[in-house]
Parts: C-alpha cells; structure tokens; sequence
C-alpha cells in the first residue's frame, strides 16, 4: 500500500496494491502491522456500512467523548470525503484535507480521533464502509455545518442544487459555538 500525507499530515490518503486480471482483481484493505507502522497506532473496533444516493451530504460528524479515528472507503460510487481539524492545540485547527473516494480508485482515507468527518456522494449512489476506533457513542455525538464559511470547505456540489441533509446536519453547530477538543 501507498500512504500519502495530506495538508494536514495526520490525514492519510491510503492507495491498496490491486491485482487484476481477465478474473476481476484482489487486494488488502487492511494490515494491521502496516497501518500500525505507517499511519497510526489504532485499534479497531466497529466497522459501519451505509450507503446514500446522489447528492447527498453527511457530516460533519465527531463524538466529543470517545472520539473515533475512521479507516474509510467506497466500495460503490464515488464521495468526496473531508476531515476537519477540531483540536484547539493542533497548529492545523479549524482546517480541513479532502479526497474523492470511489470503487474505482479504491482508495481509503484515515481520519483521526480529534476530527470532524463528512462526505459528498458525486455518483448516483454510493456504498460507504468505515472501521472505527472506539464505538458509536449517540449522547456524544455532536454535527458542525457543512457549509461554515470560517472552514470555507470546497465541496463539489452538482451545479444548481443543494445537499440533501439529515435534520441532525440541518440544526449542526457554527464552528465558532461547536465543542472541540483541546
């Protein structure tokens, strides 16, 4: 695998090694001693699966107690997907890094624990899977708008719409009222 440090070097973009053939093709995922020496020392305990369609805007998502670090990919579709610095002590708080995920790059993404996450899905639908480092926590989980002009995100939304949002996302904090970590 290739791991590629993005403007915020903790934020990694995770390339697999695909083998292909007339067949289809084969690749790893996931290798525990890998990530643990390229990327982060984590421990996964739950893996998520949702899916959405065209259009779509989840996020920004982050449990204020027992944060969660993401492993992320598609496995069908294509999201742009953003982590967003919410560590006040980070010299990179309040920025965020993006990357377009698709089953056919079949590229993942790390976001850590101490990040706000969401995605975009550019395609007419997407299957979006993720493992996660502590488990979900609902009295803890906390949305900071998608659109805040202070993280001045550059989504890339479809020319002429708005985001389908989840009422949660609709009623999700300013960054400058959100709770973050310190």
């Amino acid at each position: 695998m290739k791991y590629t440090q993005l403007s915020i070097p903790e934020v990694v973009l995770i390339t697999p090694q695909v083998f292909g053939d007339h067949r289809g093709f084969f690749m790893e995922t996931f290798r525990d001693d890998e990530f643990k020496e390229n990327v982060a020392h984590a421990t996964f305990v739950q893996d998520n699966h949702s899916k959405s369609t065209q259009n779509i805007l989840r996020g920004l998502h982050y449990q204020i107690k027992h944060p969660q670090g993401k492993l992320v990919r598609v496995i069908s579709g294509e999201v742009f997907d953003v982590a967003v610095d919410i560590r006040k002590s980070s010299p990179f708080f309040g920025r965020w890094s993006g990357a377009t995920l698709s089953a056919e790059n079949k590229n993942m993404l790390w976001i850590p624990p101490g990040f706000a996450h969401g995605f975009y899905v550019l395609s007419n639908e997407a299957e979006f899977t993720y493992k996660c480092t502590d488990y979900y926590a609902p009295e803890h989980e906390r949305s900071i708008r998608w659109d805040d002009p202070s993280i001045a995100i550059d989504w890339p939304i479809i020319h002429g719409t708005v985001p389908i949002l989840s009422q949660k996302d609709k009623e999700g904090s300013t960054f400058g009222d959100a709770e973050v970590f310190s």
